[in-house]
């Protein structure tokens, strides 16, 4: 007789995480059990929760809060303006996607593509820019701070930039070889500014009093 793992027979559903080989759980976790299902349950499936794709896993980004958008925005805006005023590229934010290799697919916060760069209505072939806000935790931290400079310097990306909120830092890291260097760790007072882009700056105390 088999027996049917139900989330609410599990006192913490949090502490099952997915891992390769095994079942998606996070994705079951935002659907009803077998029996309860409506109508309009099945004909929305939607997800709550940004997803990225990376070697056949699915990795589950948290939703993004008031000061996450409001730091989002800010840059956005900023970097926006300065490529629109250059005729640059585009800039898109969250929900367009970048392909930077077969199987790996990532959603940054916010990327510049100059206008050589090929560009699908579902995805990006790489990106020049990227930035990251970080989210709060340790597996949102290790993935920005790590997984994701290791996979944007992989691909070729010229230049990553990480807005801390934790730190209250803006870091700028550019590529050199196969790996990025810091070109500056910036911090309340001081004006993050970019070398792909020569005239790009951030004043990071006011981004950081956008989130307040």
């Amino acid at each position: 007789m088999s027996t049917t793992l139900r989330f609410d027979d599990v006192a913490d559903e949090e502490s099952i995480r997915s891992h390769r080989g095994g079942p998606t759980w996070e994705i079951a976790r935002h659907f009803p059990n077998q029996g309860d299902w409506t109508e309009q349950e099945f004909l929305k499936l939607t997800d709550e929760r940004h997803i990225e794709f990376n070697d056949g896993c699915l990795e589950f980004l948290p939703l993004p809060t008031k000061s996450h958008q409001d730091l989002l925005l800010y840059v956005c805006v900023a970097l926006l303006g300065f490529v629109r005023d250059n005729n640059l590229g585009r800039v898109y934010t969250s929900g367009y996607r970048i392909k930077l290799r077969e199987g790996n697919i990532r959603e940054p916060d916010v990327l510049f593509v100059a206008h050589n760069r090929t560009l699908t209505e579902q995805f990006s072939q790489g990106a020049d820019l990227v930035i990251e806000i970080v989210s709060p935790g340790r597996e949102n931290r290790e993935r920005d701070l790590i997984t994701k400079r290791e996979d944007y310097a992989s691909a070729g990306v010229p230049e990553y930039w990480i807005v801390d909120p934790e730190s209250t830092t803006i870091s700028v890291l550019t590529l050199k070889g196969a790996a990025y260097r810091v070109h500056g760790e910036f911090k309340a007072g001081d004006m993050a500014n970019s070398l792909l882009l020569p005239g790009f700056t951030i004043n990071v105390t006011d981004c950081f009093a956008a989130a307040q």
